[in-house]
């Protein structure tokens, strides 16, 4: 049993007796109620989405499968593909498939797919990504001192909010469970 708060897109998780593929997660903590995280999950057996809100102190129970190391090589259209480390086995899985994970995806970029029953069932990106920016608006000078933010596309067409100092070419380090900005990499 892992915290809620410890739920991450890519991770399948057991809930109501079902096997769920965590697609997206957000923990809210509003004004003076208590913390929450807002979980977007697919059901594996029938492929339905559904939101959850579990609370900040709810344990979600992890599912036991396969998980190997792999690598992700490149996009072909539609697929995507990785490759075993260990074997140079290869998987293909569509942009479906992988949901928010997809935003993440850069070559040579180490990633944790989850088998079950032989099938891959979800693909778990690290905890951060350094993106190159390939468009966003020029930086200020002086800006250092604003919360303000502006948006910027990264390479792999993923938006986010960075602060006014931050300009194009650079590259940043997001948080992939959140999709947020952290730092310039």
């Amino acid at each position: 049993m892992i915290s809620s708060t410890q739920v991450r897109p890519g991770m399948v998780i057991k809930f109501n007796g079902e096997l769920y593929s965590i697609f997206s997660m957000s923990h809210r903590t509003p004004g003076n109620l208590r913390g929450f995280v807002q979980v977007k999950m697919r059901n594996l057996r029938n492929g339905s989405m559904n939101e959850h809100r579990f609370s900040s102190e709810d344990k979600v129970e992890k599912a036991m499968m396969d998980e190997q190391k792999m690598e992700y090589m490149y996009r072909d259209g539609e697929f995507y593909y990785f490759m075993n480390t260990a074997d140079y086995e290869q998987v293909q899985l569509s942009a479906e498939f992988l949901g928010d994970a997809a935003n993440y995806l850069i070559d040579n970029l180490p990633v944790t797919v989850t088998f079950y029953d032989g099938r891959p069932i979800s693909v778990e990106p690290p905890p951060t990504v350094d993106l190159l920016i390939i468009e966003t608006e020029p930086s200020l000078k002086g800006a250092s001192v604003s919360n303000v933010g502006k948006q910027a596309k990264l390479e792999t067409g993923m938006m986010v909010t960075v602060p006014q100092f931050i300009s194009q070419g650079e590259k940043i380090r997001v948080n992939t469970a959140e999709g947020t900005y952290m730092e310039r990499a």
